[in-house]
C-alpha cells in the first residue's frame, strides 16, 4: 500500500494487476528450483539436504486393483510440507519488472505488478513479460482469477 500512495502522490492514478498462477505449487519444477537455490548463499548441507528432497519422487496411481506404472515427478512440492511456499519464494525471487518505475510485489504465489499513470503504456509489456517468465518457469497464469484494480487518487476531505 505504500508504494502505491507514494505513486498516487504523482499520478492521478495506479495501475494494480493481482495475478493468480494456477496451482503454483504443483508446477515448480524441481530442475529450475534446484538452478535457483544454486545461487543462494546457504550453507552446502541445506542445499544438499533440498537436492535430496526433491530427488527421486515417483508416482502411481491405484484403481481397482490395479496399479499404474511409475512416473518419476519433476515438478511440484509434497503437498502439507513447509517448504511450499518457501519454494515458491526461491522460484519467483528473479522475476522482476522490466521498467523501473513500476514494481512486483510477491507474497507466496500472489503477485502483484503496481504500474503508474505516467507508466500506462508499458503494461501490456509488463504482462507480457510475467507470461513468457511464468512459461520459463512451469507455471501458468489464470486469467479468470486474474484481476486489474485501477486506484484513483482522492484528496482528504477538510
Amino acid at each position: 500500500m505504500h508504494s502505491v500512495r507514494s505513486m498516487l502522490n504523482n499520478n492521478d492514478y495506479v495501475h494494480v494487476f493481482a495475478f493468480d498462477f494456477s496451482k503454483a505449487f504443483d508446477a515448480v519444477s524441481h530442475t529450475s528450483l534446484t538452478n535457483k537455490l544454486a545461487q543462494l548463499v546457504i550453507p552446502t548441507s541445506v542445499y544438499n539436504w533440498l537436492l535430496d528432497f526433491f530427488r527421486d519422487h515417483a508416482h502411481c496411481t491405484k484403481f481397482a486393483g490395479t496399479i499404474s506404472a511409475f512416473t518419476n515427478i519433476c515438478a511440484s512440492v509434497i503437498q502439507g510440507s513447509a517448504i511450499g511456499p518457501a519454494s515458491y519464494i526461491v522460484t519467483a525471487a528473479d522475476l522482476h519488472p522490466i521498467h523501473t518505475v513500476n514494481e512486483i510485489f510477491k507474497f507466496a504465489d500472489d503477485t502483484y505488478l503496481v504500474v503508474p499513470a505516467t507508466s500506462t503504456v508499458t503494461c501490456q509489456e509488463e504482462i507480457n513479460h510475467l507470461q513468457t517468465w511464468a512459461a520459463e518457469n512451469n507455471l501458468r497464469l489464470n486469467q479468470i482469477k486474474s484481476n486489474q484494480i485501477k486506484l484513483f487518487y482522492s484528496a482528504p476531505k477538510s
